[in-house]
């Protein structure tokens, strides 16, 4: 495989981890949570400035997750307990951090150049790459996004079985029906945009330490991203189960990464990537009525013709 698809398979795999806490709050929690924006560039604020003054790459995106999570829980508690409509709530929260991110890195733009992070860490274990007839179909860092990505996934699996996981889902499905059992909605909204949002930021963190600096603007358009990579993901893989959804979320994302590849390698500018993912986002919601419509069509004629 060629660098550039490779390069998009271990970004793809990196910006899953960002698209599955989409996914918990738009399909499992049924929340349109905007604060993605804001908390993705969070998350690469924080881990980039604490690198930056010498503190571990591993304590940085620990410390990214945690900032998240906080990002997530205002916003919960702006709808929760400030009853402001939810959609709001996460654009309040969103332009607040943009702020605070510049707080956070003290400028637009902060480089991790010469920067021990987890990506120079993980370069260092010289993984070997997956070949197969003599073709390479992983690279060695690639293999490790990978394992990490399974391990998150595993995670989600486990945690939405729990009872937690399962008020929280019952949350996004029926709040009225939970509350009459007993459920404080309030506390599992909370909790579901708080894990949401501390997975976005953890996706900021490793992203910033991928591509070598952090910019204030890195998380604009991320929740359309996120939700391109859901949809895409739901419409070619399918997502009946909980298990099935998570698989389709991880490869939605990479299918996504890869039409972006092609798209820069036929020609396109980069400043066209934005228009390549709304296209993308109406291709994937448009193709399942198109295909229902073009085969409703034969059994109307079969139906006529007996």
């Amino acid at each position: 495989m060629s660098i550039a698809i490779n390069g998009a398979i271990e970004q793809g795999l990196l910006f899953a981890i960002m698209a599955l806490g989409v996914y918990l709050t738009f399909r499992i929690l049924n929340f349109p949570d905007l604060t993605v924006d804001g908390s993705f560039a969070m998350g690469g604020a924080i881990a980039a400035r604490l690198i930056v003054e010498g503190y571990s790459p591993f304590i940085a995106t620990l410390a990214a997750c945690i900032g998240g999570a906080a990002a997530g829980a205002f916003t919960g508690v702006l709808t929760t307990k400030g009853k402001i409509n939810g959609l709001l709530a996460g654009i309040l929260t969103m332009i607040a951090l943009y702020s605070i991110n510049l707080r956070i890195m003290g400028k637009a733009n902060l480089p991790l150049l010469r920067q021990e992070t987890l990506y120079t860490m993980m370069q260092s274990l010289k993984v070997p790459d997956l070949v197969i007839g003599g073709i390479t179909w992983l690279s060695g860092i690639a293999m490790l996004f990978l394992i990490l990505i399974v391990l998150v996934k595993v995670a989600i699996d486990w945690f939405l079985h729990t009872d937690l996981g399962l008020d929280i889902r019952s949350t996004g499905d029926n709040a009225r029906m939970i509350r009459s059992f007993g459920a404080n909605t309030d506390t599992t909204t909370l909790i579901g945009l708080s894990l949401s949002n501390a997975m976005v930021a953890v996706s900021g963190a490793l992203i910033a330490q991928y591509q070598g600096f952090s910019d204030v603007g890195m998380g604009i358009g991320m929740i359309v991203i996120g939700l391109a990579s859901v949809i895409v993901g739901e419409v070619l893989f399918g997502h009946s189960t909980i298990f099935r959804a998570t698989i389709a979320v991880i490869l939605g994302s990479i299918v996504y990464r890869l039409v972006i590849a092609m798209a820069l390698k036929k020609g396109l500018s980069p400043g066209d990537m934005k228009m390549i993912t709304a296209l993308i986002v109406i291709i994937a919601l448009t193709l399942p009525s198109i295909w229902k419509s073009i085969w409703k069509k034969p059994n109307r004629v079969a139906k006529g013709g007996q």
